[in-house]
């Protein structure tokens, strides 16, 4: 009867130093499972035991940023899926809707998100910017403004930042692949 008891006190205390898993991890459980990407975008997880931190990697192949390889950092926080995934573009690039620090403006990471929405959603968001940069809803101001004045000159400002181009003052991270 001792030994039961001891061996049910070890059990114990095994299940306490295993930590729990949140609602937000076994969100995010789910929605990697039912991730169905194209081969333009690739998540990659530095520490595999963590799913709330990893970054996407998306290569368009079509339209104005073809060629590039644009890095983005999600950060999950406990809250989700009530609350959106934190993501920013570690590269500095030329673009409206991501300004100079890296945040990106994207309606559903702001006021239209809603629980019903998973990672794929954010992921193809993310990917659709690349294919139609939004000049209404700027973040970069200045390459809105080119955007809407003068296609022509904003899709050479793309071309010569992703190649690590200097324009206006702003040094580009080079995101050629």
């Amino acid at each position: 009867m001792i030994k039961i008891w001891s061996m049910k006190k070890n059990e114990d205390a095994a299940a306490k130093k295993k930590p729990k898993t949140s609602a937000a991890q076994i969100r995010v459980q789910k929605d990697l499972t039912e991730l169905d990407l194209p081969s333009t975008m690739k998540t990659h997880f530095p520490d595999p035991a963590d799913l709330l931190n990893f970054t996407l990697t998306i290569t368009p192949d079509e339209g104005m940023y073809k060629g590039g390889a644009f890095v983005f950092s999600f950060v999950i926080n406990a809250n989700y899926p009530h609350e959106p995934p934190k993501v920013k573009c570690i590269p500095t690039i030329y673009h409206p809707n991501v300004d100079l620090e890296g945040n990106v403006c994207l309606n559903i990471l702001r006021e239209d998100w809603k629980p019903v929405l998973n990672l794929n959603s954010v992921m193809v968001g993310l990917q659709y910017l690349f294919l139609e940069p939004n000049a209404d809803d700027p973040l970069n101001k200045e390459a809105a403004e080119e955007l809407r004045r003068n296609r022509e000159q904003f899709i050479y400002n793309v071309k010569s930042a992703m190649r690590g181009g200097n324009i206006k003052g702003v040094q580009y991270d080079r995101v050629l692949v």
